[in-house]
């Protein structure tokens, strides 16, 4: 009976061991964690001091985004009307000065260039 309960002792003690051990390994986590979280709170009132700075300057970005949109269309029929009256290109496809190399690539695959 006494090596039962010396035995029952000894667990118990190891049991309370194992759970200390376990504890002390989580609050070092979580003092780790919360380190970094106070840099982060640290680094977040940095950008948010930055920001401050310029959210007076975005409104206006912001504005003068909405002008540059709604003119838009206006500038691409503008583009249009440019390009129709441009004259055509005599030759529509761009050739080097130096001629086209011959790629045996395209054999290949059976392409054929123009």
């Amino acid at each position: 009976m006494t090596l039962l309960v010396v035995l029952t002792v000894l667990d118990i003690a190891l049991l309370i061991a194992g759970l200390a051990f376990y504890l002390f390994w989580v609050g070092s986590l979580l003092a780790r964690i919360a380190a970094n979280l106070e840099e982060c709170a640290e680094t977040v009132g940095t950008i948010n001091g930055h920001a401050a700075l310029i959210v007076p300057g975005v409104a206006h970005i912001n504005r003068t985004g909405g002008v540059v949109a709604g003119a838009l269309p206006l500038l691409y029929g503008m583009a249009e009307d440019i390009v129709r009256e441009a004259p055509a290109p005599a030759d529509p496809v761009a050739r080097p000065a130096s001629g086209t190399r011959r790629s045996r690539l395209h054999d290949a695959v059976g392409f054929t260039p123009r």
